[in-house]
């Protein structure tokens, strides 16, 4: 079986959660490939930075996934002689196609919540906009697949209710890379920080967490991710005379030290695909203070303490709780216990099960 990986999607600067999923899975995915022997692997990329951080196997350069010859890249993808093409995104054009495809749908959130991401230009904005104002594009895409892949339970079953496809939908969990250090922080080695690790964009409700700093005088609410000067002025007013720090951007081994140093990791968001914050907050043994929405009861369990997304007081009485040793020390634990069920290779061995299954699985158009 030649398997082809779409890896355009990855970023050389910093990760977004699509770009964290495909290398965590492509890297574990080339070492099943060449362990168990008889397959193949190759990958497409869009711009020579993006080998850096991908595995030494045989790759193609092939248009960006933004340009106009996307819904054609098929006729380029066809010059690999793949069997099978895996995408981490359900937007990879398929006309002309001589492989069989799998998409990733990763959430429905922007159905629910349409503005889109700020990253991209506003030709691009427009058109995610238009598409996500009803159903039929998406099902006009994933049903030209042959089977669809999503990161968890709570988005497979919205899949399923909507009918946004006719294939089989199979679950690959996100995960997290392993902590450098496997003996996580003690409480006694932590500071009353809160993290917060997400974009800015409505939905998160990072509104929440700066009323509750306004609450929890006493602590520091570090948020990680770039954040322009206007939104900056107005989580500070809400915060009062809360202590918010604003990072503007975490390099890795920051955001590393951060999470091993931290008492908590907390988000108030109204909808997620998944969480990978969560999982990396869980594998250091640094407790979660979350919204209680579907998604992250399936990401953490009853590892997590569970919040109303418009509860300020009840996030700020949450911390309050994680300041006692023994309260903490409980849901160190139980987060590391939780986070065992996650990993890159564990993913991997998910997706190339269903590379293999959709390979020998007859074709439904």
């Amino acid at each position: 079986m030649r398997i082809g990986f779409d890896a355009r999607y990855i970023r050389w600067d910093e990760h977004d959660g699509i770009s964290r999923f495909s290398v965590g899975l492509v890297s574990e995915l080339a070492n099943l490939v060449s362990n168990e022997g008889g397959d193949e692997l190759v990958i497409f990329v869009s711009d020579e930075r993006q080998l850096a951080l991908l595995p030494a196997v045989p790759h193609f350069m092939v248009s960006a996934p933004t340009s106009a010859r996307e819904p054609w890249v098929a006729k380029q993808i066809n010059r690999a002689e793949c069997d099978i093409v895996f995408s981490p995104m359900q937007t990879m054009g398929s006309r002309g196609r001589t492989y069989k495809l799998i998409l990733t749908v990763h959430d429905l959130i922007y159905y629910r919540h349409r503005t889109p991401p700020r990253q991209f230009s506003l030709p691009v904005r427009l058109l995610w906009r238009l598409y996500h104002l009803s159903w039929w594009p998406q099902r006009y895409l994933l049903n030209r697949a042959d089977a669809v892949v999503t990161v968890s339970e709570v988005t497979a079953r919205l899949i399923q209710k909507r009918r946004l496809t006719r294939h089989p939908v199979f679950v690959v969990p996100n995960a997290a890379d392993a902590p450098s250090d496997s003996r996580p922080q003690p409480w006694r080695s932590r500071g009353k920080r809160a993290l917060y690790m997400g974009s800015f964009m409505p939905y998160k409700n990072v509104d929440t967490l700066a009323r509750a700093a306004a609450v929890k005088t006493d602590w520091e609410f570090h948020l990680l991710s770039k954040c322009d000067s206007h939104t900056q002025d107005r989580l500070r007013l809400l915060a009062g005379g809360g202590h918010l720090i604003f990072h503007d951007g975490t390099p890795e081994k920051q955001y590393r030290d951060l999470l091993s140093t931290s008492l908590a990791l907390i988000t108030a968001s109204r909808d997620e695909g998944f969480g990978i914050p969560l999982i990396e907050a869980m594998s250091q043994g640094t407790p979660l203070v979350v919204s209680d929405i579907d998604i992250f009861h399936e990401v953490a369990g009853e590892a997590a303490v569970f919040v109303s997304p418009d509860d300020p007081q009840g996030f700020a009485q949450a911390l309050g709780e994680l300041a006692g040793e023994s309260y903490w020390s409980r849901a160190s634990s139980a987060g590391l216990e939780r986070s065992r069920a996650y990993s890159w290779e564990q993913s991997a061995r998910l997706l190339f099960d269903v590379l293999k299954q959709t390979v020998h699985a007859r074709s439904v158009r």
